[in-house]
């Protein structure tokens, strides 16, 4: 087909088919171009693949809130999250208006605070979501976890992979579902 339309056209064309993934399993079709896509942003297609690529994004929110809840309080949207047992609650500044995925609801996700995993608690709301900070620790110290923390939802330590698996989907409906008001801060070297 390629040749048909370029012997018929009076000016140079230039072929591409490949994407991400096509450019490390097919290089004999790299033709005049690739399109890099997804590996732009570190991410393979494969477990070996990935290997060879560098993470370039982060996302991460912040503490607003914390609240000290009682064992039986429920928490979130048709107070789906129940609290067993005392515990210490973390208000986060994102929801699913962000694009973060409400399937990461009631214990399935987890957001990072002081590098350590923080359940999602209850369903995630729209502008913000909860998680359970009881006991977290900073190298075997109780932690004083404060409101303005940072909390990474995905970044080097904690891969987009990861979390589209939790939800059983792909890194690219992760990424693209990040909505327009989320501030994005760019870097470059």
């Amino acid at each position: 087909m390629s040749k048909m339309i370029t012997h018929n056209i009076p000016y140079p064309v230039l072929l591409h088919i490949l994407n991400s993934a096509g450019v490390s399993r097919f290089p004999e079709a790299q033709m005049d171009m690739v399109r890099l896509g997804i590996g732009l942003y570190g991410i393979g297609s494969s477990k070996e693949e990935q290997t060879r690529l560098r993470n370039v994004s982060t996302r991460k929110s912040a503490i607003t809130q914390i609240k000290r809840i009682q064992a039986g309080d429920t928490i979130g949207y048709n107070r789906q999250g129940k609290a067993i047992d005392d515990m210490v609650v973390a208000v986060v500044a994102i929801g699913y208006a962000d694009g973060l995925n409400r399937r990461l609801g009631n214990g399935i996700g987890a957001l990072y605070v002081h590098r350590q995993p923080a359940p999602v608690i209850g369903n995630v709301c729209m502008d913000l979501t909860m998680i359970d900070i009881t006991g977290i620790e900073i190298t075997g110290i109780k932690t004083c976890i404060k409101e303005g923390d940072e909390v990474i939802i995905f970044g080097d330590d904690h891969p987009i992979g990861e979390l589209a698996g939790k939800i059983g989907t792909i890194p690219y409906e992760v990424l693209t579902s990040i909505s327009r008001r989320v501030k994005r801060i760019y870097f470059h070297e």
